[in-house]
């Protein structure tokens, strides 16, 4: 433990420095939107506050809309089609200034929902120096009408998180799959040495590992495509008290499924006050199943870099690899695409265990939680990033792999074996022990060519077999693997 006293400590900042926290602009205190701010701005337009704060109001807007179009509340008008452009272009044009105004009415209400409510009464207020004669400033008492926050809130949530897993998220999956398939196509026939246990094993191509790893992550965007983001508006505690208390003639719940599926969202028919976010849960889990993949793709293409079956481009991974040993390239886009990958999975993983629990009908501890679904997020979305160059920086080093297979002729000894047991069972004499008789030439052994060739000279084969066997090298020892790669052709997502 150091003991040195602080007036002691020669390392120390100086007390009288510039505090940071007063910059202009302000200083980003995470990596997301600071650093690497320029891969992950795009998430902003769907998942920052301010995203979610314009989706509350696009909300609200619409509820407003759809009572009185609906004509369900007796006395109520109906809005001329100028006036609902005038109250949707609240929502178009949501940028700095209602921003602003928002951040000023939450200072004084202590409700972020509730800011949004006055900010569009606000717009009703206003509505007279735009459209001249209106009805919308009586409509005050329509605004937010039978609503809990959390009807506006886990509607405005499955918008913005539809929004920003369809337009920015998936297309940058996708895009790593197609990197993927167009790479296991270059490279089927390609022999490579397998390492099953990190140990020379029977050959494959490098295009046929390649393409294992688009199909799984392939299956992964297909669930994720199928997600159903839904939606409810039903009041305090899930039974349309205040709705049908106040206006009992009228058929609720269709009108919440109505008004939900016309957001494009999918009706949830039974609640508590809170919509129960078992949706978010499932799609968090499969985003979650896809970033392990890649996970697992980095670490692979990381060892085979390792290996010099791949070769970095340097201009393709940054000017400098080593900040002392300048022959070194290193392999930081996997690196990091690792890393933004755990991070990643460590937050999905505690919002789908977290988003699924609520105390009796309601507990805010889903109101924390959900504003980090954009982190969460933002660094699958940078480690896909990282990856994807990573990727389009490589080069095969196809004499490296040729000299890997020529160097473990030991890897025949299976289909050697395998060859022994079925000439048995067709007849053939001279064949018995087989595993036991390959595994006293190959392990633990360099086998050349020329042992392997005698070994299957010795055995008795018949010619035909022997012929085949004699003929085979480690780098033609290869199966269907470059055939299978065909199979990217049908992914799961298209």
């Amino acid at each position: 433990m150091n003991t040195t006293p602080a007036s002691a400590r020669l390392a120390d900042l100086p007390t009288d420095r510039v505090h940071l926290e007063s910059c202009e602009p302000a200083i980003a205190l995470g990596p997301l939107d600071g650093r690497y701010r320029a891969v992950t701005a795009p998430l902003a337009d769907h998942l920052s506050e301010a995203a979610l704060n314009r989706a509350r109001v696009h909300v609200e807007v619409e509820w407003l809309i759809h009572l009185t179009d609906e004509g369900v509340l007796p006395g109520a008008p109906r809005f001329s089609d100028a006036e609902k452009e005038y109250l949707r272009g609240l929502v178009r044009e949501f940028s700095d200034k209602q921003i602003a105004q928002l951040a000023s009415i939450e200072a004084e209400t202590r409700h972020d929902v509730k800011a949004v409510e006055y900010l569009l009464k606000a717009h009703l207020d206003a509505a007279p120096s735009v459209l001249g004669d209106t009805v919308l400033p009586q409509v005050h008492e329509i605004v937010h009408i039978f609503c809990t926050s959390e009807d506006i809130n886990n509607l405005s949530y499955a918008l913005t998180i539809r929004s920003a897993i369809e337009q920015v998220w998936l297309p940058a999956a996708r895009g790593l799959v197609e990197d993927l398939r167009s790479m296991a196509r270059d490279h089927a026939e390609a022999p490579m040495l397998a390492r099953t246990h990190g140990q020379p094993a029977t050959p494959t191509t490098l295009g046929k590992e390649l393409a294992v790893i688009a199909w799984r992550l392939s299956r992964q965007v297909a669930r994720v495509e199928s997600t159903a983001y839904l939606g409810k508006i039903n009041g305090a505690t899930g039974t349309y008290g205040a709705h049908v208390l106040s206006v009992p003639g009228a058929d609720w719940p269709a009108i919440a499924r109505s008004f939900v599926e016309k957001l494009g969202l999918t009706f949830n028919p039974l609640t508590t006050q809170i919509e129960s976010h078992d949706w978010q849960a499932e799609l968090y889990s499969d985003i979650a199943r896809f970033n392990r993949i890649a996970h697992n793709l980095a670490t692979d293409v990381w060892t085979y870099i390792s290996l010099g079956y791949f070769r970095q481009r340097l201009s393709a991974q940054g000017s400098t690899g080593s900040s002392t040993m300048p022959h070194k390239v290193n392999p930081i886009r996997f690196e990091n695409g690792e890393a933004n990958l755990e991070i990643s999975c460590a937050l999905l993983d505690t919002l789908s265990s977290t988003l699924v629990t609520s105390r009796l009908q309601r507990d805010l501890t889903d109101s924390t939680t959900q504003r980090n679904v954009g982190v969460a997020v933002g660094h699958s979305l940078l480690a896909l990033d990282n990856i994807r160059k990573g990727l389009a920086g490589l080069d095969v080093d196809e004499d490296r792999l040729r000299e890997d297979l020529d160097a473990t002729w030991e890897v025949l000894g299976e289909p050697v074996q395998q060859a022994m047991r079925a000439a048995a069972v067709a007849g053939a004499t001279g064949m018995a022990d087989p595993y036991e008789r390959l595994k006293e030439l190959t392990r633990g052994k360099k086998v050349t060519p020329e042992a392997m060739r005698e070994f299957i000279a010795n055995l008795g084969m018949p010619a035909e077999v022997e012929q085949r066997l004699s003929a085979l090298t480690p780098a033609t020892y290869t199966g269907l693997a470059a055939e299978l790669v065909a199979q990217i052709d049908q992914l799961p997502y298209e």
